[in-house]
């Protein structure tokens, strides 16, 4: 469990192993797995979701309220539902994204997958992940859970990072690397 610690040592990173904890007690990981899913798609599909867990114009107990509702509508488990209601208490509804973060690493980790953090310029296809997935299961020797994010500043291609190994084959670092070969 070599990210595990690393993991806790942040403040999402303390949270996410409660409710990982919690949810392995409740015999409810895959549940809890699903729940932070749609909550995370909730955050890139509603702009209204995403302000609300970044506004810090709004109150723990509207939040709580909120995180209800929200909860209510996209169908989450009562582990899930519990869990959003102590973010929300403890003024803490911002770190959501970095919870499930942290708590899919957790899961991926107690299954026994390594986890890749991988960076493009524009979201990835299924295909292109499926395929991007059975290399890094090569390369690792066992399963691969990935996390995506985009970022438009690399230009194109992408950027992994598989445990302690980064791959970097952005065009930003492309470019970067013949402007230095240029100075001389």
């Amino acid at each position: 469990m070599e990210t595990s610690g690393g993991i806790r040592a942040s403040l999402a990173g303390r949270y996410a192993s409660a409710l990982f904890g919690l949810a392995r007690d409740e015999r409810q990981i895959e549940a809890v797995g699903t729940s932070l899913d749609k909550l995370s798609q909730a955050l890139v599909d509603s702009r209204e979701f995403s302000e609300l867990v970044s506004s810090p114009l709004i109150d723990r107990d509207q939040a709580g309220k909120a995180f209800a509702a929200v909860g209510d509508q996209i169908g989450i488990d009562p582990v899930t539902r519990n869990f959003l209601g102590v973010l929300a208490r403890n003024g803490r509804k911002n770190q959501l994204q970095p919870v499930i973060r942290a708590f899919r690493r957790l899961a991926a980790e107690h299954r026994g997958e390594a986890t890749a953090d991988v960076v493009s310029a524009h979201p990835l296809k299924d295909d292109q992940l499926a395929a991007l997935k059975q290399q890094l299961r090569s390369r690792a020797g066992r399963e691969v859970a990935i996390e995506t994010s985009v970022d438009p500043e690399i230009l194109g291609g992408i950027v992994v990072k598989l445990g302690s190994q980064m791959i970097d084959a952005s065009i930003r670092t492309k470019l970067n690397r013949l402007a230095l070969a240029m100075r001389g």
